[in-house]
């Protein structure tokens, strides 16, 4: 259920100065695709551990077109930790719908995400994010799951890329966020080692830390390694990515680990 997911893909008009006339025209603007499949060593999702020493293959494909654009995306665990059950060893597929729209230097994109998950129960969500054109790009997002996982996934990120060589920048990033449960049902409060049936969870959440690198193969393929470390923000937080992560016997709600350094690589064919 990775935002990493959330997609952003308007087309640029370019304008053309029409020789004969003098007259300048706007050239048509052309819809656009994109394939990608990432190999990562863990699966975290908003500071929730959803796999265990295994690798994960998340595919991805996009199309857009004048702003609006849609999303298919899985998750393939390669070594599910959970083998008392009937569980698939791909455990998500996530639909987005999105648009985006810029005002200035301010640039806007409003979605809808279905979560498709094997295991546990689908759900909705609407988001609408806000970014600016300036240092740091700061973005705030926020996400509004109204279905089976109700409340509120808050975001603020910033991000800067270093020219390395030709063609290629290190590119870093940072995130903060607040999650707040409508009800404990969804996410509850951790009050002596357990998670609260009557208290819903509302903190500071999660953080994250992020570095990549694209190198072009050629002018359709990419190969991005990245590098992510994801952290608590509060002692409340703390405790709930401790006792919904999984620990190393394979086990949930028994006392993982509340930080995630992970990494791989991703391959990418856009045009």
């Amino acid at each position: 259920m990775e935002m990493r997911k959330k997609v952003t893909a308007a087309a640029l008009g370019i304008c053309i100065l029409a020789s004969t006339t003098g007259v300048v025209f706007a050239e048509e603007e052309k819809p656009t695709a994109d394939l990608t499949v990432a190999a990562l060593s863990k699966y975290v999702w908003r500071g929730f551990e959803l796999s265990k020493d295994s690798v994960v293959l998340q595919p991805s494909m996009t199309v857009g077109y004048k702003g609006f654009s849609a999303n298919l995306w899985g998750n393939l665990d390669t070594d599910l930790y959970d083998t008392t059950s009937e569980s698939s060893n791909w455990t998500e597929t996530d639909f987005t719908l999105a648009y985006d729209k810029s005002f200035g230097s301010v640039g806007v994109t409003a979605g809808y995400i279905f979560y498709g998950l094997d295991g546990a129960t689908d759900s909705q969500e609407i988001f609408v994010s806000a970014s600016l054109d300036t240092l740091l790009a700061p973005t705030l997002s926020v996400y509004r799951d109204y279905d089976n996982y109700a409340g509120w996934y808050v975001t603020l990120g910033v991000s800067h890329s270093l020219p390395v060589m030709d063609n290629v920048s290190l590119d870093l990033g940072a995130q903060i966020s607040y999650l707040k449960a409508d009800d404990a049902s969804t996410y509850g409060e951790v009050i002596n080692g357990a998670q609260s049936s009557t208290e819903e969870y509302s903190a500071l959440h999660d953080g994250t830390l992020s570095a990549s690198m694209t190198f072009p193969v050629n002018e359709y393929v990419s190969v991005t390694p990245s590098l992510t470390y994801v952290f608590p923000l509060s002692s409340e937080a703390s405790d709930l990515m401790e006792i919904t992560s999984i620990d190393a016997n394979g086990m949930l709600n028994n006392g993982g680990d509340d930080n995630f350094l992970y990494g791989g690589v991703s391959v990418s064919l856009a045009f």
